[in-house]
């Protein structure tokens, strides 16, 4: 019965090998949802594409980030994988009703914490957003750019 067991739980929720365990972050500050757990994804995708990857894998979203604390975190994850290019976050930015730019989470959390870079979002079109792993700052790009990216789930 055991080995049936082990099979269909397998079978239901395995990550392929090729995926690195997830990490969770160590620390969570106060009004963090500690069961979320992260994995930091070193393929090349659009956004488009890395969120339809979490999705898929990860039955999540590409990362939202709530705190300073979280933020440093994910750096560091990131880091772990890839030191050149920075991975794509789940934050938008975009021309909104009432003919003004907003930035929001694809997950639909509260937009409650921000880290931009100096310049940073961009106001010109939709655009998504990269966590750097050299400093932390987050900067607006056009959303076909291919970026490794960090899931959620």
């Amino acid at each position: 019965m055991w080995p049936c067991l082990l099979l269909a739980l397998a079978l239901l929720g395995a990550v392929p090998a090729s995926h690195p365990a997830p990490r969770q972050p160590q620390g969570l500050p106060a009004g963090e949802t500690p069961q979320l757990h992260y994995a930091m994804v070193n393929k090349l995708r659009t956004y488009l594409a890395a969120q339809s990857y979490c999705q898929k894998t990860y039955r999540g979203q590409l990362a939202s980030v709530h705190s300073k604390a979280r933020n440093e975190e994910l750096q560091k994850l990131a880091k772990t994988y890839n030191r050149v290019i920075s991975p794509w976050i789940g934050a938008v930015t975009s021309y909104r009703q009432q003919g003004k730019w907003e930035s929001y989470w694809e997950d639909s959390s509260p937009w409650n914490y921000a880290n931009w870079a100096p310049k940073q979002p961009l106001h010109i079109f939709t655009t998504c957003t990269t966590l750097s792993v050299r400093d932390g700052l987050w900067r607006s790009h056009v959303c076909f750019k291919i970026h490794p990216f960090i899931c959620q789930y």
